[in-house]
C-alpha cells in the first residue's frame, strides 16, 4: 500500500469502478475496487464493493473472500453478514447459512427505517431460517418421540423448554424479585402439580367457592377495591391505567397475614378450604388470598413479583372465553376448577378480551423447592430482624 496516498485516490478509484459496475463491466469494476483498496486498506465498504462485482462474475470464492476481508474489518458490518448469508445460502452452505441470518436478524432487530430492499432480503432470510427451524424441529422430535412417551409430566416439560430454548423459540425468563430472594432455587415458570398433593381438595371446592364469590360481588360493599393503588406522587408508568381502578379488582380474605375477618365470615367454604392448605406463615408478610376480578378488554401488564421463597396459586373460578395468562415463555388458558401454582417473580401478565368478568381464587404457598428447614430460616430470619426495631418491608 502507497501510505503517502490521499484518500481520494481511493475515492476517485471507486467512483470509476461503481460507473464500471453499473455498465455490466464487471472485470473492470472489480479491477479499480481493488485498486481503491491499495489506497485505503481499511474500508470494509470497498471490499464489499470487490464482492459485488465477483458476484456479477459468478466467482463465488472471490466473493466469499472479500466479505470475509470486510468482516476482518468490522465485525459489525451489517451489509457484509447480510450478503455472506446470501451467498452461503446460494451455494447450498445451509449450516453456515443459518449462523450467519441469524446474526444478521438479531442485527437488523437493532435497526429501524430499513431500506425496501434490505427488508426483502431480511424477509427472505426470516424465512429460510423459520424453514431451517422446523426442519430441525422435526428431526429432533421424530428422534426424541421414544423417550417423550416414558417420561413423566415434569420430565417432558422441561425437555420441550430445552429444544425451544436450543432453536431459539423461546426466552430464558430470569427470577427478577423486588423484595427477599432466596438463591439457587430453581426458575419455574409453572411449578409441576406434584408438588402440590392437596390440589384435588382446593379443586373439589370450586363450585363451593365460587358461589360465594357470586354472592359476595352482588353486595360487596367495601370489600370489593381496586388491587392497584400507587402512592401520590408516583410518575406515570405502566401500573397507571389500573391505578385506583376495579378495573382489575380484588377481595381479600387474608392480606400480609392478616385475616379480613368480614370476608372471611361471608365466604365460610372458602375459608374452610384455605385453613385446610398448607400455606405460608409469616406475621405481617403471609398468608395472602384474594378473590382476583378482571373486568372486560382489561390487560394486567407484564410485571414481576416480590419473592421468590412463595409459590402463587390460581384456582379459576369464573371464566369466559378469550383470557389467557403469560409466566415466561409459557401461556395457559385458565380453566374453571382447574388450578396451578407459579413463581409471580418470572414475568408474567394476564388479559380478558371477553364481554364478561373474569374470577380467579389466588393465594401463596411456600415455593416448594425449599426445604422445612429452609423455610424455618426464612420466618427466623424475618423474626430476627423485625425485632431490632428496623422493620423490614419484604
Amino acid at each position: 500500500m502507497n501510505e503517502s496516498a490521499p484518500p481520494a485516490e481511493a475515492a476517485r478509484l471507486n467512483s470509476q469502478g461503481m460507473l464500471a459496475l453499473r455498465a455490466g463491466n464487471f472485470a473492470e469494476a472489480e479491477r479499480l475496487f481493488v485498486a481503491a483498496i491499495m489506497h485505503d486498506s481499511l474500508s470494509s465498504a470497498l471490499w464489499r464493493n470487490v464482492a459485488t462485482a465477483r458476484r456479477a462474475q459468478g466467482d463465488d470464492d472471490g466473493e466469499m473472500q472479500a466479505l470475509d476481508a470486510a468482516i476482518n474489518i468490522d465485525r459489525r458490518d451489517f451489509m457484509g453478514w447480510l450478503r455472506k448469508a446470501e451467498l452461503h445460502e446460494r451455494i447450498g452452505e445451509k449450516a453456515q447459512a443459518l449462523v450467519a441470518w441469524s446474526g444478521v436478524l438479531q442485527m437488523a432487530a437493532q435497526a429501524s427505517d430499513l431500506p425496501p430492499d434490505i427488508a426483502a432480503a431480511l424477509q427472505k432470510g426470516q424465512a429460510f431460517v423459520s424453514q431451517a427451524t422446523l426442519q430441525i424441529a422435526d428431526a429432533v422430535g421424530t428422534e426424541l418421540a421414544p423417550l417423550s412417551a416414558a417420561m413423566d409430566a415434569t420430565e417432558r416439560r422441561r425437555s420441550q423448554a430445552f429444544v425451544d430454548v436450543a432453536l431459539g423459540r423461546r426466552r430464558t425468563y430470569v427470577n427478577i424479585c423486588e423484595g427477599l430472594y432466596y438463591p439457587f432455587l430453581p426458575a419455574d415458570e409453572f411449578f409441576d402439580r406434584h408438588h402440590f398433593p392437596w390440589m384435588p381438595a382446593i379443586e373439589a371446592a370450586t363450585d363451593d367457592i365460587r358461589a360465594e364469590l357470586e354472592a359476595l360481588l352482588a353486595d360487596p360493599g367495601d370489600a370489593l377495591r381496586p388491587y392497584v393503588k400507587m402512592d401520590a406522587g408516583i410518575p406515570e408508568n405502566k401500573w397507571s391505567a389500573l391505578d385506583q381502578s376495579l378495573d382489575w379488582g380484588a377481595c381479600f380474605l387474608w392480606e400480609y397475614g392478616q385475616p379480613n375477618q368480614a370476608v372471611l365470615d361471608r365466604c365460610p367454604r372458602t375459608a374452610a378450604a384455605l385453613a385446610s392448605l398448607p400455606t405460608t406463615m409469616l406475621p405481617g408478610r403471609a398468608p395472602s388470598a384474594f378473590f382476583s376480578i378482571l373486568k372486560p378488554h382489561t390487560r394486567i401488564p407484564p410485571h414481576t413479583g416480590v419473592t421468590n421463597t412463595r409459590a402463587i396459586v390460581h384456582l379459576p373460578l369464573i371464566v369466559p372465553q378469550n383470557c389467557g395468562f403469560r409466566v415466561g415463555g409459557e401461556t395457559r388458558e385458565w380453566r374453571v376448577g382447574e388450578a396451578f401454582a407459579f413463581d409471580d417473580t418470572i414475568e408474567h401478565e394476564a388479559w380478558n378480551e371477553s364481554d364478561k368478568y373474569r374470577a380467579v381464587l389466588i393465594f401463596d404457598v411456600w415455593n416448594p423447592h425449599l426445604t422445612v428447614a429452609e423455610q424455618e430460616v426464612i420466618a427466623r430470619y424475618y423474626t430476627a430482624a423485625d425485632a431490632t426495631g428496623f422493620k423490614l418491608t419484604h
